[in-house]
């Protein structure tokens, strides 16, 4: 135990000398979360009333591109993989579901309480926050609850809320499950829970989903859905919230080729981050050390996002072996062994779970395409957002607010609408709405003007390079027809 609380020592005066660059680093995010608030993005939640904390509504733009974004990943994870299928289970589950999981008991995170002030931190939290060296940030998971108090007092780290140091209680675990109860009455309800994960609705329905769908392995069950889970210490905007929406994909492969699986999932997941706009940059791999591994997992790989507030995991990929199949099996006495006719075996697949939070892919995206740059001595904000991901593909602009011009700006609209997500924006002037649509990510904008009454072209404005060229209609409408994701650059 010395030996570990020295080396965090070591890194402590360290960790102080980078504050001048983390607050430059916390003031991205702030400039982010203004544009999201002034856009339409995300609201803070319940605001008529004075809000409620780390809740968000996502406003019109936010429910757009949460859409595109679950969609892709549906496409890329689901739709496109015959040997994929999806489900849609239930958020409220027979509470032996989780007492058989594990959660009831250990799904828990470390706690103390600050005795001047009463307010609740993470402990881990509050220990990473205090070193730079993604290797100590790492090795808190493996700290014992003892462990993490003597580094508390032995560097006088201070309380978020109240400041004061040398005043927390002895750590202690605390359940992160939201918990309510079912029934008419007080006397003939029952205790339930909100789930934490969308994972053990798909291995309660394994069996089903294998039998109705005649699937064999290896094959994958994908589902999209709310959660919740009673945070300690919710923060860093859509990083970690109470209530979110998962996407999560549940692969069961014969135990033999579960690493092979493992490994190929990893790859898909960084590629699929890639594909649609983060730079490789702000990316890298985190393999867990056997002192990291949850209990359930063979292998685990963090794919992890450069946030203002440094290194933090953005998707997770995990071997959890036959770990929840047994464990359902063994209590409900009900077996989920798969038969295989062919080799003439029943045996408990093994299950390769990549698991996704919405919210925090899109603050991935939005960090990553934030922008500001000075054009013509003016500042301009823009979000280079992959066109597949953007609220709007295109924004139809007449040039000015008079007939014909609105008439064919107005069909133009709802002859592409079929295909894409397209804004149609009539006030301002046109640099202002160009700008406009910069600041919201809007990659292509079609703007009528009156030599579109006699060549039947619209300017088409690039985003990125705000360069600008004229294009037939026809040739939009073809595009966007066969391949509306044809048109994301000249």
């Amino acid at each position: 135990m010395r030996g570990r609380i020295s080396s965090f020592r070591t890194h402590l005066a360290a960790s102080r000398r980078g504050f001048a660059k983390k607050a430059a680093s916390d003031n991205l995010q702030e400039r982010l979360v203004a544009l999201c608030r002034h856009r339409g993005f995300i609201f803070p939640g319940s605001e008529l009333y004075g809000g409620l904390a780390n809740s968000f509504d996502y406003g019109p733009l936010g429910a757009l591109m949460k859409k595109n974004v679950m969609d892709r990943w549906w496409f890329e994870f689901v739709q496109k993989r015959p040997n994929c299928v999806g489900l849609d289970s239930s958020v409220l589950l027979n509470s032996a579901v989780w007492t058989a999981s594990g959660h009831v008991d250990n799904f828990t995170d470390p706690m103390t309480v600050c005795c001047s002030c009463n307010s609740r931190v993470r402990v881990d939290q509050l220990l990473e926050g205090t070193l730079e060296t993604q290797e100590e940030i790492d090795a808190v998971a493996t700290l014992s609850l003892t462990e993490m108090d003597q580094l508390l007092v032995d560097h006088d780290v201070a309380c978020p809320s109240c400041k004061k140091t040398q005043s927390f209680q002895p750590a202690k675990k605390f359940n992160l499950l939201f918990r309510t109860n079912m029934g008419a009455t007080e006397e003939t309800c029952e205790w339930i829970y909100l789930r934490p994960e969308t994972a053990q609705g798909a291995y309660i329905n394994f069996a089903n989903v294998q039998s109705t769908m005649r699937k064999k392995l290896p094959f994958g069950i994908g589902q999209m859905g709310k959660s919740f889970r009673n945070e300690i210490s919710p923060g860093h905007f859509l990083f970690r919230t109470r209530e979110f929406e998962q996407l999560e994909l549940q692969f069961f492969t014969h135990p033999d080729e579960s690493d092979n699986w493992y490994n190929y999932w990893v790859d898909q997941c960084y590629e699929f981050l890639t594909k649609y706009g983060i730079k490789s940059k702000n990316l890298r791999k985190h393999e867990h050390s056997p002192e990291e591994l949850a209990h359930y997992a063979r292998a685990t790989t963090d794919i992890q996002f450069k946030y203002p507030f440094g290194w933090s995991e953005l998707w997770g990929i995990a071997n959890r072996t036959n770990y929840d199949l047994k464990k359902h099996m063994d209590a409900s006495g009900k077996s989920l062994k798969y038969q295989d006719l062919v080799a003439k075996e029943e045996f408990l697949p093994h299950v390769i779970e990549p698991a996704l939070g919405t919210g925090r892919v899109m603050l991935s995206m939005l960090l990553d395409a934030y922008d500001e740059e000075e054009v013509n001595g003016r500042k301009r904000t823009v979000l280079h957002l992959h066109p597949d991901i953007a609220p709007y593909r295109f924004a139809v602009l007449p040039l000015v607010k008079k007939e014909p011009l609105l008439d064919v700006a107005q069909k133009l609209f709802e002859n592409l609408c079929g295909s894409a997500s397209v804004d149609y924006d009539v006030a301002g002037s046109i640099g202002r709405r160009y700008r406009r649509q910069d600041e919201i990510g809007t990659p292509m904008c079609l703007t009528v003007d009156f030599d579109t009454l006699e060549d039947n072209c619209v300017t088409v404005r690039d985003r990125d390079s705000m360069e600008q060229k004229r294009v037939p209609i026809e040739q939009i409408l073809l595009g966007t027809s066969v391949k509306h994701s044809s048109f994301t650059s000249f």
